[in-house]
């Protein structure tokens, strides 16, 4: 199985969840929020909003909770405010 984040195609194997793809590529964030500061898996079970991405189109999607399908596109995302 593979995944697109940010354009980067990123293997996986099925039954892994978004967040479980990303981890086991070595990204520990991908989010920032409006400090600027980074985002991943912070409680793992989706009682949070730490490790939001846009998935397919769809933002706001907690990678913790969504099983990746091949060719699942992925988009980081930022809540940085405008300086």
């Amino acid at each position: 199985m593979e995944i697109s984040v940010d354009g980067e195609p990123v293997p996986g194997i099925a039954g892994q969840t978004v967040a479980g793809v990303l981890l086991a590529a070595g990204r520990l964030s991908w989010r920032t929020s409006r400090s600027g500061a980074p985002r991943g898996v912070f409680c793992g079970i989706g009682a949070c909003f730490d490790c939001l991405v846009t998935v397919n189109g769809v933002p706001d999607v907690r990678a913790c909770r969504r099983r990746a399908a091949d060719g699942d596109e992925i988009r980081t995302q930022s809540r940085q405010e405008d300086a």
